[in-house]
């Protein structure tokens, strides 16, 4: 069976890599905020202030990586990132260990890891379009995206678990190790990376700044998926916080069954994923794409009808259910067509654009909608986002440009980042 096929050593040390960060990353969901909470005695405003401005800061600090990141080996880029996330984040445990943790070193970490998490993934996925043949890249983009919902399911309870038990610090040491086991897996993988050629002159200009973004828009197929995958994940991250307030303080569902009505659900992402590759060998690429991002966009308007007691848990579960495999299946079909549409030369450009991108709008429409909630009330807001996704399947694109010539030749081995 294609999911099952052996796709060599060296990316099973990759996978390998991926697997034990996400994990650690799960493990860590909630951290910043849980401590800013627990340890500093934050308020909403700052926990706010925590997850809009971290990300949205390390998206722009990101953006001057990508072009020096275009013209150099990947492989070690990747590591070096793994090792400042480590470093970074270590930082913590021990300013905490010594009285000294304040909500600014939190905000500066929480940059550093975005822009970090950025450009490891830009450079993460021109690696993996140089390693495996074009035919095997769906198969891996869903054994990340299978990675993830595992991670996603088990991660956040047993973090919740260990916060209680030893303190909370804890996760976010085991989420720096995670980091440290990535280096050592991605290293383990051999050095046979061929050194890109260096253009002259070898210095960052303005417009290579925006090259990926130049690329995102020129292209017909992935102009109309790149405006939809922003609105699409900015809107589902945006209802997040108004569902979280709705379900604990409106209806007062106790914290653990909030994580389990978005933990079973994850199970999803796992048949999601398994089905991306069978779903395009039968259906092909294009109608899978627009047939899965109409239908993820169809599930978060229920979210509106949560009620309280075990019909309202019932109720969330379905909905996220559906949405995660859904998703499940057109993130890997995504990562696979993107790449294949990114010439050799603007992949880390062209991810490292899409990336910080969608980081600095989902931190903009959760600050707004944070407000929206606010004056009007969580429901209010998920109703909107809700009413919103119905619209964004207009977005996707209506004709397959398959058969254009959108990246490279159809003869040339390509790979996608698995995100």
């Amino acid at each position: 069976m294609a999911g099952r096929r052996s796709l060599g050593r060296r990316f099973g040390w990759l996978w390998g890599a991926y697997a034990v960060s996400t994990a650690g990353t799960w493990l860590a969901f909630d951290a910043f905020a849980l401590i800013a909470v627990l340890a500093l005695d934050a308020g909403p405003a700052q926990v706010s202030l925590l997850a809009a401005v971290g990300p949205a800061v390390g998206a722009a600090v990101s953006v001057p990586l990508g072009p020096w990141v275009e013209v150099r080996r990947k492989r070690p880029v990747m590591m070096a990132t793994d090792l400042v996330r480590c470093v970074v984040l270590l930082s913590i445990p021990v300013a905490f260990a010594l009285g000294r943790l304040s909500f600014g070193q939190l905000l500066l970490v929480s940059v550093a890891v975005a822009a970090a998490d950025i450009t490891f993934g830009a450079a993460a996925g021109a690696f993996l379009k140089d390693l495996l043949p074009r035919q095997d890249l769906l198969v891996a983009n869903g054994r990340f995206e299978a990675t993830t919902w595992t991670a996603s399911m088990v991660g956040p309870p047993l973090g919740g678990a260990a916060i209680g038990l030893f303190g909370p610090v804890t996760t976010v040491v085991a989420d720096a190790v995670s980091y440290l086991l990535s280096a050592a897996g991605i290293r383990a993988i051999g050095d046979a990376e061929q050194r890109p050629a260096r253009p002259e002159p070898a210095v960052t200009r303005a417009r290579d700044l925006l090259e990926g973004w130049r690329h995102i828009l020129a292209d017909p197929a992935l102009r109309p998926l790149f405006f939809n995958t922003l609105l699409v994940n900015s809107l589902i991250m945006a209802a997040s916080p108004p569902l979280l307030i709705l379900m604990v303080d409106d209806l007062h569902f106790a914290p653990w069954q909030y994580a389990l009505a978005f933990a079973l659900p994850c199970t999803g992402g796992l048949l999601g994923s398994r089905l991306a590759p069978r779903l395009v060998a039968r259906h092909g690429r294009h109608r899978v794409l627009v047939t899965a991002g109409a239908l993820r966009a169809c599930w978060p308007i229920g979210l509106v009808f949560t009620g309280p007691g075990t019909p309202g848990l019932a109720l969330v579960m379905v909905v996220e259910f559906g949405l995660i495999t859904c998703c499940a299946v057109y993130n890997p079909v995504l990562a696979t067509h993107r790449l294949d549409r990114t010439p050799t030369g603007r992949v880390t450009r062209t991810l490292s654009a899409w990336s910080a991108t969608g980081k600095a709008t989902t931190a903009t429409m959760t600050a707004l909608w944070g407000v929206l909630a606010a004056m009007t009330g969580p429901r209010t807001a998920i109703a909107l986002a809700g009413a919103l996704l119905l619209v964004t399947p207009l977005l996707l694109p209506r004709r397959d440009h398959a058969t254009e010539t959108g990246g490279e030749p159809a003869s040339v081995a390509v790979r996608s980042d698995g995100g």
